[in-house]
């Protein structure tokens, strides 16, 4: 059997909307399994401008989570070939764990039968991951609000395919989600926490209603960007920059050190070389992307 999925990058918090709001963005890692029903043996290779530092062996994310999912149903383990062709930034707040995760269930649960709905599989690679920000829109697409429950995690999606367009900025500096986090403090002032509640009920306007002049200040956080902005020189001007130049919002892309900016199309390129050229002064190499929202999520094909 062969199946190939195709899952989107992702951009989580979009400022204040930290482990809950994210989007999916038009560029893609894709995941091509072939199985065969002998005794079980793994074969992994790797293509793609970012394909240096994946791990080929049983450590890879993409297998691990496989296993997780066969396992949890029983289904026996084939022999495996796994082509990961990875074109998302790794380690640089584009979701490239995510990808990993939401395709390496996609796959796993269509080899085995498509046993698994979508929302058990939100599910799953939810309790994986530990958030569902980025896994959320890259499972399902468009702009999502995910809200963790008693019953799990409850996924809106804002909007599918908004008149807007974004720039990723990715600064060539590794930042690992784990020490992204250990920055942050373990509390926050009420006064923090009522000023990223307003904020987030914002961007949800903008989404609904297209209004999207509101992101300018919508986007703004008080939890996580400042205390992360150490990891990342240049974080503030160059999201000042994208303001100054057009944007409707700007932010910290997950836990960086991308950055993102929202924007009418046309303004865009303009964007893109402010927030360049702000990086650029600190002496940072970047790669910039013009991106669209992605509307579908995750794709699977069956060759």
């Amino acid at each position: 059997m062969k199946v190939e999925v195709r899952v989107p990058a992702t951009s989580a918090n979009l400022g204040p909307g930290f482990d809950c709001l994210g989007l999916a963005l038009s560029l893609y890692n894709t995941i091509t399994v072939e199985t065969e029903a002998s005794a079980n043996s793994l074969k992994i290779k790797c293509t793609g401008p970012y394909a240096e530092g994946i791990t080929t062996d049983e450590s890879n994310l993409v297998w691990k989570t496989m296993l997780h999912l066969w396992h949890s149903i029983n289904f026996p383990i084939p022999s495996v070939t796994l082509t990961l062709d990875i074109h998302i930034p790794p380690a640089r707040g584009l979701g490239s764990s995510s990808t990993a995760i939401v395709g390496g269930l996609l796959a796993a649960n269509a080899v085995a039968g498509n046993l698994l709905t979508q929302n058990e599989l939100l599910q799953m690679a939810n309790a994986l991951e530990g958030h569902p920000d980025n896994v959320a829109p890259a499972l399902f697409g468009g702009v999502t609000l995910s809200v963790p429950t008693e019953n799990g995690v409850h996924t809106r999606i804002l909007a599918r395919s908004p008149k807007l367009t974004a720039i990723a900025v990715v600064p060539e500096i590794l930042v690992k989600t784990e020490k992204a986090r250990a920055v942050l403090k373990p509390e926050v002032s009420r006064k923090d926490a009522v000023f990223n509640i307003a904020h987030v009920g914002l961007i949800v306007e903008a989404f609904l209603t297209e209004n999207y002049e509101l992101l300018h200040e919508g986007m703004r956080d008080k939890l996580h960007q400042d205390q992360r902005a150490a990891l990342i020189p240049g974080m503030h001007t160059a999201i000042a920059a994208a303001l100054e130049a057009g944007a409707y919002g700007a932010a910290l892309s997950g836990s960086g050190p991308t950055l993102i900016a929202l924007s009418p199309a046309v303004q865009a390129s303009r964007i893109a070389a402010g927030m360049r050229q702000s990086l650029t002064k600190k002496a940072l190499d970047v790669r910039v992307y013009t991106l669209e929202v992605d509307a579908n999520g995750a794709s699977i094909a069956i060759p």
